[in-house]
């Protein structure tokens, strides 16, 4: 399986002023895979533990922070003699162990000869309590569900991504129908590592489903071990929501859709949980277009989106041939799946991602972002109706934008603004 992460991984080793890396992500992205397998790839050997499963990791940091006795006992544990440079050092979950977090600060100012890497499935909820956090010491990645291109090199289609990348404008719209139905199995089965291994090797829908729901029944169970009774079902209330709050024609966030008369105190700390658990993702409202676009941000005016458009799709309990056949998952649902997954490109590439509206007018535009020193404002049509009110006006009142216009229809450079096709997200900003 190939991971575009793979090629930062590859700049962290080489950079001689390496720190240790904190690999941020949700459950079940393919932290554990990438790190084992970069390191059987890159390194001579791997001493990987997972702190979680292994109770003498929880004594290991107790007694100090000496670097030789951490790793005489960490060869003890794992067999792996660990020496500098040819050796990757993986703690696994260390979320379990706080101070294994803290140690992270000395093996950069004591030990920076050694390849440390750490990951933890609920590690952003941890540092979001504050705990140990080596502020400075670390350098940090963050982890997104497979995106629509490295879906494609999954099922076999690597071709088509050199077509993409290609930006020949004619040649991809004649390949549009077949990377159309490709989308369709995306938009499905999503970008979750596990559940696309199992959709290339045996293409068994219902098994696709059966995982999603597994993986959604997993993040369920790590809400309650890890949060109080009373904050668990307020999650529970957030995410069992999102579905409704994205198939709203306005998708901006709205407290009252959870429970009637609730209000922003009730439900701040659940979502707060479920985006240090990186679960779902926030989009807030700017005011201006404008650089920087998070000086011009409103804090109380979002839209929350699920991490992983196949995970939607589930808690949608959308039918499989609505998703799969015809054009129903585009022109039906109103673009709830196809905004979701031009925000999980967005955020994959690497962009912070913001939305406009005016509160004196229907008009909103779907995202804003800033690329370089370049503001850009986004309206994303699943269909192949594109007439774009808001964004045309939208332009004319913010003079020097052109606007992005990312659809069905083929390549097309207008004055005011760019069609490129949903399909050619990613090769679009490369």
């Amino acid at each position: 399986m190939k991971r575009k992460i793979y090629k930062k991984l590859i700049k962290w080793k080489e950079n001689e002023d390496r720190k240790p890396l904190m690999l941020l992500g949700a459950r079940q992205v393919g932290k554990t895979w990438i790190m084992q397998h970069f390191g059987k790839q890159e390194y001579k050997k791997v001493a990987y533990v997972n702190c979680d499963d292994e109770p003498r990791m929880k004594q290991l940091f107790d007694l100090d922070y000496d670097i030789d006795r951490i790793l005489m006992t960490l060869q003890a544990i794992t067999g792996v003699k660990v020496t500098p440079g040819d050796t990757l050092i993986v703690f696994d979950e260390i979320q379990e162990v706080p101070r294994g977090l803290h140690s992270l600060k000395y093996f950069c100012e004591k030990a920076p000869m050694y390849h440390v890497m750490v990951a933890g499935s609920l590690l952003g909820v941890t540092l979001g309590k504050g705990e140990s956090f080596p502020v400075g010491k670390v350098d940090m990645l963050s982890m997104y569900p497979m995106d629509y291109e490295e879906f494609l090199y999954a099922t076999g289609h690597e071709g088509w991504i050199d077509i993409l990348h290609s930006k020949d404008w004619t040649l991809i719209e004649t390949m549009m129908p077949k990377m159309v139905e490709l989308l369709r199995q995306y938009y499905f089965v999503g970008g979750m590592p596990g559940v696309v291994s199992k959709f290339v090797k045996n293409a068994d829908l219902q098994q696709v489903r059966t995982l999603q729901h597994e993986i959604l029944e997993a993040y369920g169970r790590d809400i309650s071990k890890h949060t109080s009774a009373s904050e668990s079902v307020r999650i529970r209330q957030v995410m069992g929501s999102l579905p409704a709050q994205l198939a709203k024609e306005n998708k901006k966030f709205v407290y009252g859709a959870i429970r009637k008369g609730s209000r922003a105190k009730d439900f701040e700390l659940a979502i707060q949980w479920l985006l240090d658990a990186g679960i779902i993702y926030k989009v807030n409202r700017v005011n201006e277009p404008k650089m920087p676009l998070k000086f011009y941000e409103d804090f109380d005016a979002f839209k929350l989106f699920m991490l992983d458009c196949g995970l939607l799709a589930c808690m949608a309990e959308a039918p499989i041939d609505q998703m799969l056949v015809g054009n129903n998952v585009f022109t039906e649902f109103k673009g709830m799946f196809t905004e979701q997954y031009v925000m999980q490109q967005l955020k994959a590439i690497g962009f912070t991602p913001y939305y406009w509206s005016n509160s004196k007018s229907p008009s909103e535009i779907d995202f804003i972002i800033q690329n370089g020193k370049r503001v850009i404002p986004i309206e994303v049509k699943a269909e192949e109706n594109v007439r774009a009110r808001s964004l045309s006006q939208f332009v004319k009142d913010n003079a020097g934008l052109k606007g992005l216009r990312i659809s069905m229809r083929g390549y097309v450079d207008q004055e005011w603004l760019e069609n490129i096709p949903l399909v050619a997200i990613d090769a679009y900003f490369e």
